[in-house]
């Protein structure tokens, strides 16, 4: 098959690495793949560093000049490479890919909703996704609701595929460990909690924090050590660094900074932890300490309550429970196994094939 994905998205977050990892993997099973990306943005580049066909439109502009040059670029494109999908990965564009199928032009079209908020459920919006795209594509069972119960898509339209993740390149890996935990000071007898993401609000920094000093100082957890594995973004690493000195956990925290070693970085964790107050609908970080053999806690946001069992969960910002989780899951050994079983049983089907066969049987559901 010849299939766009569309890709227009700023920066490199979960739903640009939902699609380009996609991407490369139809790629790699022989499919002719062009990525629509936008011009000057992290993902564009980072589809170039993958070795995927990176093709710039201008898709995110409200400039009407420029979204009718754009649309004369895209329908250009569908004549000189006629794929069989084209499959959006962001709103802005979508209405025009919609206009051009409408035009007559032989594709079928997807919309996949990576992001966190659910599409208004007005008219032209239900129309939009039950009659003019042939399929939508949900990475959680909430948002699939949605599109069921607000949004009146046919169930037919509608299609869970969760993100995969590259079991090969996140293992657990025991050289890494001792080397991360050589770095960062780590000896045998202490336990180290990873969160991994950008330095924002949504990510949960501060409360994951907030509840590490809490055992740290009050219950008397001194062998406690908070590992984020992650950069300045949204907040900067010297707003974290202070949350860091006002909890007087200078000791006991450290920042990693931008690595490349990200499943040493996991593995030398003992367990890891998903603080976010709302987002998560891929969970590409949650998939990789899974995938390294972590045990995990995480917020009930987003797919993680497809991802993790009801005792790994916990409510967003509730620092008093994310305290309570922590605790059993150092102090009971058969709590952390438990854990690990169910998560091996969650990755037993969120492998990088079965992300792509998942997706390959609606692609060629098309066709036949």
């Amino acid at each position: 098959m010849t299939i766009f994905q569309v890709v227009n998205v700023r920066w490199f977050n979960a739903t640009a690495w939902y699609a380009l990892y996609l991407s490369r993997l139809l790629q790699e099973a022989g499919h002719k793949v062009v990525v629509i990306t936008q011009a000057g943005t992290d993902t564009h580049q980072r589809a170039l560093e993958w070795g995927l066909d990176a093709r710039p439109v201008d898709l995110n502009t409200a400039n009407p000049l420029r979204l009718a040059a754009a649309l004369v670029h895209m329908a250009r494109l569908l004549r000189r490479e006629r794929p069989q999908i084209v499959n959006c990965h962001r709103g802005e564009g979508f209405f025009l890919w919609g206009l051009l199928k409408a035009l007559g032009f032989p594709f079928r079209l997807v919309r996949t909703r990576g992001d966190q908020r659910p599409p208004r459920a007005d008219a032209l919006n239900r129309w939009l996704h039950a009659k003019v795209a042939d399929a939508v594509v949900v990475t959680n069972s909430r948002m699939a609701r949605h599109f069921l119960s607000a949004m009146r898509t046919p169930e037919n339209n509608v299609w869970l595929i969760h993100g995969g993740v590259d079991r090969e390149r996140f293992r657990f890996d025991p050289a890494g460990r001792e080397r991360v935990r050589a770095e960062f000071g780590y000896g045998p007898r202490e336990t180290v909690l990873a969160l991994v993401g950008r330095f924002d609000k949504v990510k949960g920094q501060l409360e994951t924090i907030q509840a590490v000093a809490r055992l740290v100082h009050k219950q008397g957890y001194r062998h406690l050590r908070l590992l984020l594995v992650g950069f300045g973004s949204a907040t900067g690493r010297e707003e974290v660094e202070g949350w860091i000195r006002q909890h007087k956990l200078e000791r006991h925290a450290r920042i990693t900074g931008k690595r490349e070693d990200i499943a040493a970085c996991l593995s030398a964790a003992d367990l890891g932890i998903v603080a976010s107050l709302w987002s998560e609908t891929i969970a590409r970080a949650a998939l990789e300490i899974m995938s390294v053999a972590r045990p995990l806690l995480s917020t009930d946001v987003g797919v993680m309550p497809d991802l993790l069992p009801p005792e790994a969960l916990f409510a967003p910002g509730d620092v008093d429970e994310m305290v309570r989780r922590i605790a059993k899951a150092i102090d009971e050994p058969h709590y952390r196994q438990e854990l690990l079983r169910a998560q091996d049983l969650t990755l037993s089907q969120l492998g990088g094939h079965d992300f792509l066969q998942r997706t390959l049987t609606l692609y060629e559901g098309f066709l036949d």
